[in-house]
């Protein structure tokens, strides 16, 4: 994997973080879902692993970042935001490197959450609406052990590029700088959904862009938080914008990729 450009997007090479451990995948539980939910689960499970697994490689991926972003895609600990619509090419990018996540218990966070713990995820269960300090607990627990963590902010229901107050607050009590990313696509396909999912087609071009990194402060007050917050929301939509606007290039000495 290589990185774009020049200056603060100088190309350097991925060091992935191998010692990352394997998930442990826990059996659908007959008491949650009907037979029929069960038998959905187990083929869309089977049918999201092997389309990251299959089409990943092929991705033409730029890694771009602003002055004062992570260094590489496997640094910890941080607390990674990201928009829910770019789980897909997320969940590939970042595979392997024991990021613990939030995962819902709702149906669609079931599935997810089983894909992505095939590609050396964790899931923390809970949500920004249930569970959600008990999730926060788990995730900081996960800093403290040197481990990175990440949200998908819209999720799991939107509103959609609206950003919530966990990472925020968790990097307030952890004292973890906060990162971002976007990740945009030249050919996909978008579904019809709340949070416009992007399916990669084989071979597209992926610009990854990443944010100057947010420290919050231990002592930040609930007026600092909210600073904090509009904060991190203008950092997802400047790389959001950035990457749309950007992914053309991808491919040129501006954006050179991992041919």
């Amino acid at each position: 994997m290589y990185e774009s450009g020049t200056n603060y997007n100088t190309c350097v090479t991925e060091v992935r973080a191998s010692e990352a451990p394997a998930a442990t995948e826990a059996p659908i539980g007959p008491r949650r879902f009907t037979l029929r939910q069960r038998i959905v689960l187990r083929l869309i499970i089977g049918a999201g692993y092997w389309f990251i697994r299959l089409v990943g490689p092929t991705l033409r991926v730029c890694v771009s970042r602003e002055e004062g972003a992570q260094q590489t895609v496997g640094q910890r600990p941080l607390i990674g935001s990201f928009w829910h619509a770019c789980i897909i090419p997320a969940t590939y990018m970042c595979r392997n490197l024991g990021v613990r996540v939030m995962s819902s218990n709702s149906y669609d966070g079931e599935y997810m959450g089983r894909i992505i713990r095939k590609f050396g995820f964790v899931a923390v269960k809970g949500s920004s609406s249930r569970n959600a300090v008990r999730a926060l607990l788990g995730l900081r627990r996960a800093l403290e052990e040197g481990w990175s963590v990440a949200f998908t902010l819209d999720g799991p229901r939107g509103p959609r590029y609206k950003v919530k107050p966990g990472p925020v607050a968790l990097g307030r009590s952890s004292g973890v700088p906060l990162t971002m990313f976007h990740m945009a696509v030249d050919q996909a396909w978008v579904l019809n959904s709340w949070d416009r999912l992007i399916i990669p087609k084989p071979f597209s071009r992926v610009l990854m862009r990443f944010g100057k990194l947010i420290e919050v402060p231990r002592h930040a007050g609930d007026d600092d938080i909210d600073r904090y917050q509009c904060e991190l929301q203008a950092a997802l939509d400047r790389v959001r914008e950035f990457a749309e606007a950007n992914i053309a290039k991808v491919g040129t000495p501006e954006f050179p990729v991992n041919a």
